[in-house]
């Protein structure tokens, strides 16, 4: 896990949660080996189909909690105005994140969303408890 998001979710007790972010995980480091590596390998065409597949069936179950912290973020600089989530896990491909530097550029916005999730969740439980 994202060692930010990481911390952020030890005060988080929902596994559907923690779970997605760890496949969101998955997802952020096949765009960026292969966009660094410039090639897409049948084993991160493998990696992608299942890591696609799996966000592509769960993402609903989130994308109302995400819909109000995305367009808080930025990509590449400027207010992101579609869903970063959506323009990633719709590309059919992990050959389309090479040389994609709009996908690099929609990673931390997708990210920020997802960290500002948790933070939200830590703060319901430690309502909970207090």
């Amino acid at each position: 896990m994202n060692p930010f998001s990481r911390f952020l979710s030890r005060g988080v007790k929902d596994a559907p949660l923690t779970t997605f972010v760890a496949h969101w995980d998955r997802l952020e480091a096949l765009v960026v080996g292969v966009y660094k590596g410039g090639v897409a390998t049948p084993e991160d065409e493998a990696e992608w189909r299942e890591v696609r597949r799996w966000l592509r069936g769960h993402y609903a179950a989130w994308e109302e909690a995400l819909a109000p912290l995305w367009p808080e973020t930025l990509v590449g600089g400027m207010p992101a105005s579609t869903d970063p989530f959506l323009s990633l896990i719709n590309l059919p491909a992990a050959a389309d994140f090479v040389a994609n530097w709009q996908a690099m550029q929609t990673l931390p916005a997708a990210r920020e969303a997802l960290n500002r999730l948790l933070l939200q969740r830590a703060g319901k439980h430690d309502e909970e408890r207090g």
